[in-house]
């Protein structure tokens, strides 16, 4: 090899035109008989006036020369090795010295990489592409790699080269990846990706695959390490890995973190804890900025814990740009949104809740993506991770694109993302958004707006596969985990396995009982005679699919109102109402989320820029309805017969369904152990019974374990003193029956007090 180079190829590199710059700029050795006895050194630095290249470990400097342009140096050193050279560049009166990128020529991405990468197969991709601090042949600095396969040429911008794409050139590998190592480049550093097409047009991209990013309105890439953090949580994850979670009390409490709380609420917390200390309502608006993750940790935490939930959900908290999109419109898949904190400060909170007993769920949003110009819209020049043809790759309605499924490397892009998060998060479950809208062609879209698939039909197959993939290795790689479809169609098998041709899913939201639910609590009581199907209905289906009941954000925004202003009558006929419908909802077969604020009896819809109505609190029928919710869910976490047969046959049992003359049900829950049952009887109509005969399966003592029209709670009072013995009289096809009183709108729940039983037997 000589020294010599063409002005054709430094033309290439001061232009931005090279592939691979490897091939021209850094040290290249140079042969002698087979014997390297001197090494060329180039280097293209547009900032530069003058260049030397310093020897360490020689204690030399070599001058530079200006070859073919005033920024392209080239310098010849008789040398038989040339290890760790740095250059000195000079600007004007400034002096740095650097270590030259173009030497460190070994790549951190091996070819095994790039093979499972394009077959769409490498489940922890996202330890090779993006940015990761790390060490080179004794040096640090941080090591980037992209997927821009269409892209003619890609370049690194950050505050470490003055946003100019000349100088940290990168090269392109196989399968369209490119790569480059900066040394001494730092954790915190801000970066994008000037990404070029094949017209020379330029594309500012922050990171696919970057772990954080800059504070909206900015948007840009900061390098982080996701490994530093010291969890604290082993004894939950190892628990985690041998518990079924489908026979545990789930109770999810689903939270906008943006809008539950805000710091300038002249600390409101008095308040979350049940104090009543009156606060002007224009106190309440939100006036500053949002709670860190750690304040969340503080605050959050201990409200959920006292309620006695099992998880909180979030709303999707991967970075999005704009608020109102409550972060369903995701330009960072692989970064938690910065406006709470670093990736550290949320693992922290995650920390936090498992060491009080509460998992973490996170809405994932894989079904479409956002067109903003930094994020995966025409990523390379080209539909890279979108369809072409907006029949297939656009949704009008949301004006977001959608995932092309089909292609390995983005679908690899996604399963790894959902594996990311249980991973470096610790996270303890999904709810996966729209999965309707990704499993059929035509969602949302009218005639001649879209295409069928290969077989004439209107699912997407590729979507369906991919979904499969994604619960197949998430509960292979975290056994114990949820995966939570937010599914609304009779797409069959959904929560069914994938080995039987299910999506994989270990829970769906039951959507049919929430439409249910909320047409029936919303009429008149004297109508709901006519319309008791409403209740019944579900309990046709309900072991089809592992169902769970949500009322969640999307059912108290856009003018339906919040779930106490749905209620019909005065104010307390409002407040039991609610009462009445959640009551009933714990006792019914499948495991609960409910969204913020509806814990106590919020008047006003959800505001995603203001905080929830806390000064409510300071009123007694709202912080006895938080209090409800309290027991509720001590009740509900008590009681396996409510929890650990949810989605079996024999879990569920009516014991009348059709006195809709009165709007009364009644029904057994059993749990897997023999004799674990309890009866829950509901009254749907504000008209009491003092009266009211029900069939039980065995003899004894019936104590009133929950009555949601208890007078803790705001409600009448009415109820059967602790409890009731039952008669000899066969009612209902059961061999014993109990006379209770049924308050108005109110729920019982009753068990056997075997040991009051036996002795009243053994008194005998």
């Amino acid at each position: 090899m000589t020294s010599a180079i063409a002005p054709e190829q430094v033309a290439r590199i001061v232009n931005n035109l090279h592939h691979d710059p490897f091939e021209i700029l850094g040290c290249h050795p140079l042969e002698q008989n087979g014997q390297v006895q001197s090494w060329v050194v180039r280097a293209y630095l547009p900032q530069a006036q003058a260049a030397w290249v310093v020897c360490p470990e020689e204690r030399n400097e070599y001058p530079m020369q200006s070859l073919h342009h005033p920024n392209f140096f080239v310098c010849t050193i008789q040398a038989p090795e040339l290890a760790n050279y740095q250059l000195r560049i000079k600007n004007g009166d400034r002096e740095r010295v650097i270590y030259d990128p173009y030497a460190f020529r070994s790549p951190k991405l091996t070819d095994l990489d790039v093979h499972l990468f394009a077959e769409g197969n490498h489940h922890r991709i996202y330890e090779k592409l993006g940015a990761h601090p790390t060490e080179i042949e004794g040096v640090k600095g941080v090591y980037f790699a992209l997927w821009a396969p269409n892209a003619r040429n890609v370049s690194i911008l950050g505050d470490f080269n003055h946003w100019d794409g000349r100088e940290h050139q990168m090269r392109k590998r196989g399968n369209g990846v490119w790569e480059l190592f900066i040394p001494e480049l730092t954790i915190g550093a801000s970066y994008k990706y000037e990404v070029k097409n094949l017209e020379g047009h330029i594309y500012e991209k922050s990171d696919p695959y970057g772990f954080q990013q800059e504070i909206r309105p900015k948007t840009a890439s900061i390098v982080a390490d996701l490994d530093v953090y010291q969890w604290n949580d082993a004894d939950w994850m190892e628990q985690r890995r041998h518990t079924d979670p489908l026979t545990q009390p789930i109770s999810v409490y689903e939270v906008h973190l943006g809008s539950w709380l805000h710091a300038s609420a002249r600390e409101k917390t008095n308040l979350l804890s049940g104090k009543s200390e009156p606060v002007p309502i224009s106190g309440w608006k939100s006036e500053g900025r949002f709670l860190s993750y750690y304040e969340l940790a503080d605050k959050l935490i201990p409200y959920v814990k006292e309620l006695g939930y099992t998880h909180i959900e979030l709303l999707p908290i991967a970075e999005h740009p704009f608020d109102g999109s409550w972060g369903y419109q995701v330009t960072g898949y692989y970064a938690p949104t910065s406006r709470f904190g670093n990736p550290e400060d949320l693992m922290y909170f995650v920390d936090r809740c498992h060491k009080n007993g509460i998992g973490v769920i996170v809405d994932w949003v894989p079904g479409h993506f956002p067109k903003d110009g930094h994020g995966l819209a025409f990523f390379d020049g080209t539909h890279l991770y979108e369809h072409a043809d907006p029949r297939k790759g656009e949704h009008k309605e949301w004006g977001t694109l959608v995932f092309n499924y089909s292609r390995n490397e983005v679908r690899n892009f996604l399963v790894a993302n959902a594996l990311f998060w249980f991973d470096k998060y610790h996270i303890d479950g999904i709810r996966v958004d729209a999965v309707a809208s990704m499993l059929y062609l035509d969602y949302c879209r009218k005639e001649g707006e879209w295409v069928t698939n290969q077989y004439g039909g209107r699912e997407n197959i590729e979507a369906a596969d991919f979904l499969r993939q994604v619960n197949s290795l998430l509960f292979g790689y975290f056994p114990g985990t949820l995966s939570i479809a937010e599914e609304s169609t009779s797409w069959p098998m959904v929560s069914w396995p994938t080995y039987t041709g299910g999506l994989g899913f270990n829970l769906k939201w039951n959507m049919g009982w929430m439409h249910d639910m909320l047409d029936y609590f919303h009429m008149d009581p004297w109508f709901r005679q006519f319309h008791q199907n409403n209740l019944t209905f579900s309990m046709w289906y309900h072991h089809s699919e592992n169902y769970m009941l949500a009322l969640s954000h999307d059912e108290i925004v856009h003018g339906k109102s919040n779930i106490i202003g749905k209620m019909p009558g005065d104010e307390w006929q409002k407040f039991a109402n609610v009462r009445c419908l959640f009551a009933y909802m714990f006792a019914h077969p499948g495991k609960k989320t409910m969204f913020m604020s509806m814990e106590f009896g919020q008047w006003s819809e959800w505001n995603v820029w203001a905080d929830l109505e806390w000064h409510l609190l300071q009123y007694n029928n709202h912080k006895l309805l938080k209090q409800f919710f309290a027991d509720l869910n001590s009740i509900y976490k008590s009681e396996s017969a409510l929890y650990t047969q949810d989605f079996e046959e024999a879990g569920f049992e009516w014991i009348d369904c059709s006195d809709n003359r009165h709007s009364v049900v009644a029904f057994i829950r059993r749990g897997k152990d023999p004799g674990d049952f309890l009866i829950a009887v509901c009254n749907f109509t504000p008209q009491p019974h003092s009266h009211y005969r029900i069939g039980v399966p065995e003899m004894g003592f019936y104590t009133e374990l929950f009555n949601s029209d208890a007078k803790t709670y705001g409600g009448s009072n009415m109820g059967n003193l602790g409890g009731k013995w039952t008669d000899e009289w066969s009612f209902h096809n059961l061999p014993y029956s109990l006379d209770l009183c049924l308050p108005p709108l109110g729920v019982l729940l009753l068990k056997i007090d075997r040991a009051k039983t036996n002795a009243a037997l053994e008194g005998k």
